[in-house]
């Protein structure tokens, strides 16, 4: 891992991972192993600004951990842990609040989005949210963050700590860059192809899960929304075919283009038995990873304990460095 830039990608245990997450996000997070020294955190102590079921939230989350070393995070490669097993986190994040100004959280886009939706819970946690992400990112000395357009805006804020932090106290902290990874085919939804395939989906229809059975996935196919003139083509406003065309194109590294050459002339009955075949052929060795995790709990478990005590050797350094600079009486 030598002369490689630090990467840390805090994973949130909502929902379900879906075939849209895997071809837009986890794809390119297996490259980045390879060319990144790559931390993933599943950030557990992220969710309890809403109210968690905490039997649910154990479940989840060990199902997510298992999802993503079956999807090819590889821990041989890579760093991989649950948040709350790293108590620096938590250390850095009040350290950080004090050095964070109430009107740089109050402008934060998602804490008035995740407000009007909870309002009967718009809790302290819910305001300093961003200031935990940039714990996270902080600890670990990460040079990069790979991130959606939605949380550029926390990374900014990441950015902002850091300098003003560094411009107290000198070069305590790395400031890191926002990366946005070469994008995936932008999967949509199997029944409303003009919006992105959502794990929130109410209709169970409308997305693939990574973990669906090949008969259930031939069928969500076969349901999806196409259109009435009978062309297989990939142009403006056949946005469901388009949807069929990415997903297949992703699946056979093909362009959607190169893929509509491939079924020109034929009905959309075998188009969409092929693309059936080809992501339940992708996703089956995921699956059955994915299986084989659940029942060897013992290297699961060895897996997100060794994650953790690496994560927390980075973690200590700069916590120590951060004491050190504050005035705290070391340890």
């Amino acid at each position: 891992m030598e002369n490689k830039k630090r990467a840390f990608s805090g994973i949130q245990p909502t929902g379900c991972l879906t075939l849209g997450n895997y071809v837009g996000a986890v794809k390119s997070w297996l490259n980045m192993q390879e060319e990144f020294d790559c931390i993933f955190s599943v950030v557990d102590m992220h969710s309890i600004t809403v109210r968690q079921d905490p039997a649910a939230l154990r479940k989840r989350c060990m199902e997510f951990f298992c999802e993503y070393i079956a999807c090819g995070l590889d821990p041989e490669k890579s760093i991989l842990f649950f948040q709350s097993h790293v108590s620096q986190h938590a250390e850095l994040a009040w350290i950080l609040n004090c050095f964070t100004y109430m009107g740089e959280l109050s402008r934060m886009t998602q804490f008035k989005e995740k407000s009007a939706r909870h309002a009967d819970n718009i809790n302290a946690g819910l305001f300093t949210y961003p200031v935990l992400m940039a714990a996270d990112i902080l600890l670990y000395g990460a040079e990069i963050v790979p991130v959606g357009h939605d949380q550029k805006q926390h990374v900014e804020l990441t950015r902002d700590i850091a300098e003003r932090f560094n411009g107290v106290y000198g070069d305590v902290f790395v400031v890191p860059e926002p990366y946005i990874p070469p994008v995936g085919a932008r999967i949509k939804s199997l029944q409303e192809p003009e919006k992105k395939m959502s794990k929130s989906d109410p209709n169970p229809n409308g997305y693939i899960w990574v973990l669906d059975e090949p008969d259930v996935i031939m069928k969500k196919i076969k349901r999806a929304v196409t259109d009435s003139d009978g062309e297989i083509a990939y142009r403006e406003g056949k946005d469901g075919i388009n949807n069929l065309l990415a997903i297949y194109g992703a699946m056979t590294d093909k362009t959607p283009q190169d893929a509509a050459k491939e079924f020109e002339g034929l009905g959309y009955g075998v188009f969409k038995e092929r693309v059936g075949e080809a992501v339940a052929e992708t996703l089956a060795p995921i699956r059955d990873k994915y299986n084989d995790l659940l029942k060897n709990k013992d290297y699961v478990e060895s897996v997100y304990k060794n994650g953790a005590q690496k994560a927390s050797a980075i973690a200590y350094k700069t916590l120590r460095k951060v004491h050190k600079k504050l005035g705290f009486i070391q340890r």
